[in-house]
C-alpha cells in the first residue's frame, strides 16, 4: 500500500472517465444507443448522478486493482499489462456474456473496447508515476 501512487491513481481514473464521455458521446454514442434500443428521451429520464457517480467509484476500485499488479513496472509493461487485461480479460468476457445475451457484435465492439482502452491509459499513467 505505501508504494502506491495514489495521485496516479486519481489521475488515470478522470481520465478513463473523460474518455468514456468521449467514447459513448461524439465518438460511439448514438451507435451505442441504437445497439441498446436507447431513445434520447429514456436516457434524459435516468439517474445520471447515480450512474456517473458509481461508475467513477466502479473504475477508481478497477484502478486501485490494476495499480497493485503493476507496482515498480516500466511504461512499456504498464502498456502491455494493460492491454492484455483489457482485451484479455475484461473485452473477452464481456464479449461471452453478450454472446448468450444476443447482442450485438456493433454493441461487444464498443463496450468491450471502450476497456481495452482505458486499461491501457490507467497502464500507461500508473507505470509513468511510480
Amino acid at each position: 500500500m505505501e508504494s502506491i501512487n495514489w495521485l496516479a491513481i486519481v489521475v488515470a481514473t478522470l481520465l478513463t472517465f473523460v474518455l468514456g464521455a468521449i467514447w459513448y458521446g461524439p465518438l460511439f454514442g448514438k451507435r451505442w444507443m441504437a445497439e441498446n434500443g436507447f431513445t434520447e428521451e429514456e436516457l434524459k429520464n435516468a439517474n445520471m448522478a447515480k450512474i456517473y457517480g458509481t461508475a467513477f467509484v466502479l473504475e477508481f476500485i478497477m484502478t486501485v486493482n490494476l495499480a497493485f499488479f503493476l507496482n515498480g513496472l516500466s511504461v512499456q509493461e504498464g502498456l502491455m499489462y494493460g492491454f492484455a487485461t483489457g482485451f484479455g480479460w475484461v473485452a473477452m468476457a464481456i464479449g461471452v456474456n453478450y454472446l448468450f445475451a444476443r447482442k450485438s457484435m456493433m454493441l461487444w465492439f464498443i463496450d468491450g473496447f471502450y476497456f481495452v482502452v482505458s486499461f491501457l491509459i490507467m497502464g500507461a499513467i500508473l507505470t509513468a508515476w511510480t
